[in-house]
């Protein structure tokens, strides 16, 4: 806040000793600097006890923040301050949980309309979480001068301005556990929106979630509590994409953003939504290289299903495809296999077109149960001829498996690794705790290693030491 012309008043009213009053003789400029640290517009109002010099001087401020003010008193707190000009900086809303519930559309719509008259150019308004939100519709009026608007746990309907309306400066706009009853319409009417985050969202108007827009550079989506719905992103300038779902079906993504550079991109799948054989998919990533020396990774995790998944090999394929909307060149499965055979899955995944071209590493992790099924004969988890298959994994650079215990399965796996990467540099392996120095599957590895000496190759115990063989070369 700049200080204007410093113009000295003299106060006749005593200080609280009976002195003299020096602090209210002081110019106002140098008050409304001493009401802005307080970071509060109550507490600022309730200087207006110290003396007559302070009443009212709070309305003055340019940076505005009413914390735990009860919902009614709202309209009247904003109807007296100081229209423009200046013009407030911030306004900023919240209204906490114990002045619930609030009194009605009606009345959010009355306060939302007050703080637009202010014209701020940062705007906070923050209700608290209702349990039970409902379909009536509250008026969302333009801020003409906003350049940062966020709103929070509104419990009703956002309807969008009318056509012709606009938030002409608006630049990041964050609503978090909002209804909107047109997303898309909303955008129009930002043509300099740059930020758009959406979080914890409850509904969205439209069947798809629809984000068109020609000067968005970054992307928030959050539905953690929320089922997908079809994702559709047109957006040319688009570089930061952060996007979490949680599906219920196949997802239906449709994205047209070039200038797309970072992503962190999540998806969960409820229990045997998607699946192949005896795996069923449970959780799927992508994250780009936050920093320089950094991968781009694709993460995968599945279980053993309680079902196979007949003829689904196609549908899965896609499915995982879907969400490779960026390049990356790590691949990270998170395997939960109870006992069973993994390498008929995996061998899949790595023969899929996008992964087999694109992966330099590759990270798998077996998670061990206490207690794991006995995998009975002619059982669908070894429903391919993977052991003898021929993947060109010419990109494959780096191989990591944790949770090893050197089953007669996983040997084979490790075997099939070194066949179709001809390329492989460095193979690390992390036994299970199964597995000692002295267990002749430990041996077994060994054997293998040795057959593969232009490979370094690492092998951990559970306990993180390094154990060594000779033959191979180990760090």
């Amino acid at each position: 806040m700049e200080l204007g012309t410093r113009r000295r008043r003299r106060s006749s009213e005593p200080g609280p000793a009976g002195g003299p009053d020096y602090l209210s003789a002081l110019p106002e400029d140098l008050l409304l600097l001493v009401l802005a640290r307080l970071g509060c517009a109550a507490a600022a109002a309730r200087t207006g006890l110290l003396s007559r010099r302070w009443r009212g001087l709070w309305a003055h401020l340019r940076d505005l923040a009413f914390r735990s003010i009860a919902f009614p008193s709202l309209k009247a707190a904003l109807n007296r301050v100081a229209l423009p000009p200046p013009a407030v900086s911030l306004l900023e809303i919240r209204v906490s949980h114990e002045h619930l519930p609030i009194s009605g559309a009606g009345a959010v719509t009355s306060v939302l309309r007050a703080a637009a008259l202010l014209a701020p150019e940062k705007l906070v308004f923050a209700l608290p979480w209702d349990p039970d939100p409902t379909s009536t519709e509250v008026d969302l009026p333009c801020f003409h001068r906003a350049t940062s608007i966020v709103l929070e746990w509104i419990p009703f309907v956002l309807r969008t301005p009318a056509a012709g309306a606009e938030f002409p400066a608006l630049q990041t706009l964050t609503l978090t556990g909002c209804q909107v009853d047109d997303l898309g319409a909303l955008l129009s009417l930002c043509p300099h929106l740059r930020v758009l985050r959406l979080k914890g969202l409850i509904w969205l108007g439209d069947d798809d979630w629809t984000v068109h827009s020609t000067s968005l550079q970054g992307l928030v989506m959050n539905s953690e509590n929320l089922w997908a719905r079809p994702v559709d992103i047109v957006a040319p300038m688009l570089k930061q994409l952060t996007l979490f779902l949680h599906a219920y079906n196949q997802v239906t993504v449709s994205i047209l953003a070039p200038m797309l550079e970072n992503v962190s991109w999540q998806c969960l799948y409820g229990t045997g939504i998607i699946g192949f054989g005896l795996w069923t998919l449970e959780k799927l990533s992508l994250h780009t290289a936050e920093k320089q020396g950094q991968t781009s990774f694709l993460q995968i995790h599945a279980c053993k299903s309680w079902f196979t998944f007949s003829d689904e090999e196609a549908n899965f394929a896609q499915e995982i495809e879907k969400h490779m909307i960026v390049d990356f060149s790590a691949l990270e499965l998170h395997l939960s296999a109870m006992g069973h055979v993994f390498g008929a899955f995996v061998s899949h995944l790595l023969g899929l077109n996008r992964i087999r071209n694109a992966i330099r590493r590759l990270k798998v992790n077996l998670l061990r149960l206490e207690e794991e099924e006995i995998c009975p004969a002619n059982c669908p988890c070894e429903s391919t001829n993977w052991r003898t298959q021929i993947i060109s994994l010419t990109a494959l650079e780096e191989v990591e498996i944790d949770g090893f215990r050197g089953d007669a399965h996983e040997l084979h796996f490790l075997k099939l690794i070194f066949s179709c990467a001809p390329m492989l540099k460095r193979m690390i392996v992390r036994l299970s705790d199964e597995v000692s120095t002295s267990n002749d599957r430990c041996t077994e590895i060994y054997d293998i290693f040795r057959g593969h000496s232009s490979v370094k190759c690492n092998v951990y115990l559970s306990s993180g030491l390094v154990h060594r063989s000779q033959g191979c070369q180990l760090t």
